[in-house]
């Protein structure tokens, strides 16, 4: 499997990301921000994490008009799979191929932790290995992770389901650190191939590091 992942200035998450699909057997390759086209074969395009652009205006809104964003579009839009990470997850909602947007965290404070999450629904490729209601462990590390919609866009989400993952505590009840809507911690288009979340899966690929429940998450891309 080929996983594309881009690079911005300032993302700080590509080698992690990187790694963790290298470890689970897959061909990776970064691609600069101003690159025209795409790695050929690409099965799978990640925008990593980080701070694009120093997240100057709103995060990910200079990204959006990087030169590899239009074909980030176009191989989205043709039914490519995209995964936003963070800062990415930021970029696609800027770019139109997530609904809502990302705002400053209710507390106006970074967040760097560990975070229970609860799979809300898994009739995707991204989820499809984890049960749905299961509780896992992921880092989430955010300024501006405070997810919002309007209530019709809201509606859609969960008609559609479109809503993947809620932030709560151990034992599945809502515990929101951000101020997110409905504690939405990620979500997918309606086609299911874009896929966006705040929390980082590829930090927590080894227990030593306090939590492999990352694995799980990005095996469901791999199979």
């Amino acid at each position: 499997m080929k996983v594309s992942i881009v690079q911005f200035p300032g993302t700080n998450c590509e080698y992690d990301t990187r790694d963790a699909f290298q470890r689970l057997g897959a061909t990776t390759e970064i691609v600069w921000h101003k690159a025209q086209i795409l790695p050929e074969n690409t099965d799978l395009l990640v925008i990593a994490g980080g701070f694009s652009y120093g997240d100057y205006l709103r995060c990910g809104a200079i990204a959006r008009f990087s030169p590899i964003m239009k074909e980030v579009t176009t191989y989205a839009n043709n039914g490519g799979t995209v995964l936003g990470i963070c800062n990415g997850f930021q970029v696609l909602t800027e770019a139109g191929l997530l609904p809502g947007a990302l705002k400053r965290n209710d507390n106006l404070h970074f967040i760097s932790k560990h975070h229970h999450l609860k799979v809300i629904n898994n009739d995707n490729i991204f989820l499809k290995k984890l049960p749905v209601n299961s509780i896992i462990n992921i880092p989430i590390a955010h300024h501006d992770g405070n997810y919002f919609i309007d209530k019709n866009g809201l509606i859609e989400l969960e008609k559609n389901n479109q809503i993947l993952l809620k932030y709560t505590n151990a034992h599945g009840e809502i515990q929101n650190p951000n101020g997110s809507v409905k504690s939405i911690a990620g979500i997918c288009n309606k086609d299911k191939n874009v896929f966006g979340l705040m929390p980082h899966p590829e930090r927590a690929m080894e227990l030593i590091l306090g939590s492999d429940d990352g694995l799980a998450m990005i095996q469901g891309f791999l199979q």
